[in-house]
């Protein structure tokens, strides 16, 4: 008699479940060298984790094959191929290495991932140090795309080290993996992954009423200042919060200017929005090297949506004063006011 019960039950407690909605599961990873929060809409917890597993995997692949910090990847083979000698890269890579020379030729070279040797020579990976002027002009000799060859017309894709060039995924390498998400239409429900401080949403089904998502203060990385609804694309920001080092009683980022050589600190955080997260990844970077005033200067050029923001004291509710470009206004009204009394927004010259 309870068996019967019990089977009378479970259509109406089935039932409760689905009237009750679709459920967000959470699951935090650490890879890439950062924490990954990723985030799916499902009906059931079972089929969440299911995705979730899917695109941490994809998650881990793109650290296999971009990871500078491991020798045994792709990026990590290439690092080490004997100067002069073709290094056939993977279909993905192959895809990536146009992209990569297209914005650093658009930056002017702000964006940069042959830093390698600058990065060595700062010692941005064990705490910082500064280097002498003949280190520094040493590494730079060595820095740069320009001492790549790139070949995709022979049937195989292949790169060449024309000198002790190395690269960096650091600017680029986040961006890559979220969009290697979007691209993946097995990831068919409602998604956001918060990968080091850059969110990214699903882009074949989209949750109604889009995702909420956060832009720091430009020094006080753990605190939120502006709070925005993000519905498509990815949102990446860069700024020295993120890691900075004293150095002989000299603050230093870990962002360099390729141009220059020099490891930067400036107190001001540079944030875009693109459809595309490897542009927007790529991107905050750049502008975070030119800074604010070349920095909005290029993004309303190029019609981007992108932010400066800067610590301030005065006429603002939270610390922060912003500068906005035209579209960044545009695709994030509810932004405006929450921070600054009036968002100063540059006049655009480019297409949005």
């Amino acid at each position: 008699m309870g068996l019967v019960a019990l089977g009378t039950l479970c259509p109406l407690f089935l039932h409760s479940l689905l009237a009750a909605g679709p459920m967000e599961v959470e699951r935090t990873v650490y890879l890439m060298g950062t924490r990954a929060t990723l985030v799916v809409t499902a009906p059931d917890r079972v089929v969440a984790l299911r995705q979730l597993d899917r695109m941490v995997r994809s998650l881990e692949q793109t650290e296999a094959t971009l990871s500078t910090w491991r020798q045994s990847t792709e990026l990590g083979r290439l690092n080490r191929q004997p100067v002069g000698e073709p290094f056939e890269v993977g279909s993905d890579v192959c895809a990536l290495w146009p992209i990569l020379i297209r914005w650093h030729e658009e930056t002017s070279g702000a964006f940069d991932p042959a830093v390698g040797a600058l990065i060595e020579a700062w010692g941005l990976r064990e705490g910082g140090r500064r280097p002498s002027a003949t280190e520094l002009t040493a590494a730079r000799a060595v820095s740069g795309l320009r001492h790549f060859a790139f070949d995709s017309g022979s049937g195989a894709c292949r790169v060449t080290r024309l000198g002790e060039v190395t690269l960096d995924a650091g600017a680029f390498g986040k961006g890559e993996a979220l969009r290697r998400l979007q691209a993946d239409r097995q990831n068919g429900l409602p998604w956001r992954v918060d990968l080091g401080g850059q969110v990214a949403v699903s882009v074949a089904t989209r949750r109604p009423g889009g995702w909420p998502a956060a832009i720091a203060h430009p020094v006080r990385r753990g605190e939120s200042v502006i709070d925005i609804v993000l519905d498509e694309g990815s949102l990446a920001t860069s700024g020295a919060s993120e890691r900075a080092f004293s150095v002989d009683g000299v603050r230093i980022a870990h962002i360099l200017d390729p141009r220059t050589g020099e490891a930067l600190y400036r107190r001001e955080s540079a944030t875009v929005w693109h459809q595309d997260p490897l542009v927007a990844d790529l991107l905050s970077t750049a502008l975070y090297v030119m800074g604010p005033e070349a920095g909005v200067h290029f993004a309303e050029s190029h019609g981007l949506a992108a932010l400066f923001l800067a610590p301030s004291t005065e006429g603002t509710s939270n610390g922060a004063a912003a500068r906005a470009t035209a579209p960044f206004a545009r695709r994030f009204p509810e932004a405006t006011g929450q921070v600054f009394d009036q968002i100063e927004t540059s006049v655009q010259r480019g297409p949005s």
